[in-house]
């Protein structure tokens, strides 16, 4: 299998509109995040997206990726969900609906803001989706098992998702020992990372991160939703620990 990161930005993306500081204004493309976002491939090659923002038809074109056959979302804010209306020519061309995976409020929350995409008689050229509410136990779709991962993100229970011995987390900041447990033996783990300094009420800042590296001993933690003020790729890439590494647009795993 292999995830491929189609964003690794925080909500405002990397560059801030109006921001003048070095990484905003870098020259390096690692150092331009769109939106966290990945896609999966399976062994059959097929597409699972992770998340879907405002960036999405850009990464799309940009990765050259012309399928999906299902989104698993992690969470409602519009940086994970605001995209969806851009799946409507991958729903047209297959001429089914596109089927999202989601905890039960999230799916509650896709139909408020996209209410003409569920509606009984669809005007011409609104997308169509197939909602799957899932709860925090292991299901089996495509012939791949994914398993959830619950973690905290401010006050809201948001999904991670786990597929073999890889694990992606994004927007936490509190993962319980019984979660924990689930990320323990893991070849990648890839998790959230806002920033070096300063607590966030939301996210793991960098030191948050380093812990739980120490603790849950993957092969390999890749950071994701990265800020601006996390400071560039080319220099902070190399201070990380051993086995740790800034994820950046475009970067491929094998799993």
């Amino acid at each position: 299998m292999k995830l491929k990161f189609l964003g690794t930005g925080t909500s405002q993306g990397v560059p801030v509109i109006g921001c003048t500081c070095e990484v905003c204004t870098s020259q390096n493309p690692k150092d331009n995040r769109f939106r966290s976002s990945v896609m999966i491939s399976t062994e059959e090659n097929k597409k699972i997206l992770i998340d879907c923002g405002p960036d999405f038809r850009q990464q799309m074109l940009l990765n050259h990726e012309n399928t999906i056959d299902i989104a698993l979302i992690t969470h409602e804010h519009n940086d994970h969900v605001i995209g969806l209306d851009d799946m409507r020519p991958l729903i047209f061309k297959s001429g089914k609906n596109m089927p999202i995976y989601c905890y039960p409020r999230v799916g509650h929350e896709i139909k408020n803001r996209f209410p003409y995409a569920f509606a009984d008689e669809r005007y011409p050229g609104a997308p169509a989706f197939d909602l799957h509410e899932i709860e925090n136990e292991p299901f089996t779709v495509l012939d791949t098992e994914i398993t959830p991962i619950e973690v905290i993100h401010f006050k809201i229970t948001v999904f991670g998702y786990k597929f073999k011995k890889l694990a992606y987390i994004t927007d936490a900041g509190f993962i319980s020992d019984t979660e924990k447990e689930k990320l323990k033996n893991l070849d990648v783990l890839v998790l959230n990372c806002i920033r070096k300094f300063d607590p966030h009420p939301a996210h793991f800042i960098l030191p948050d991160v380093i812990k739980l590296f120490e603790e849950l001993k993957p092969k390999k933690l890749f950071l994701t939703h990265i800020s601006h003020h996390l400071g560039l790729h080319d220099i902070e890439d190399k201070q990380l620990p051993l086995g740790m590494h800034l994820a950046y647009d475009g970067l491929e795993i094998i799993f």
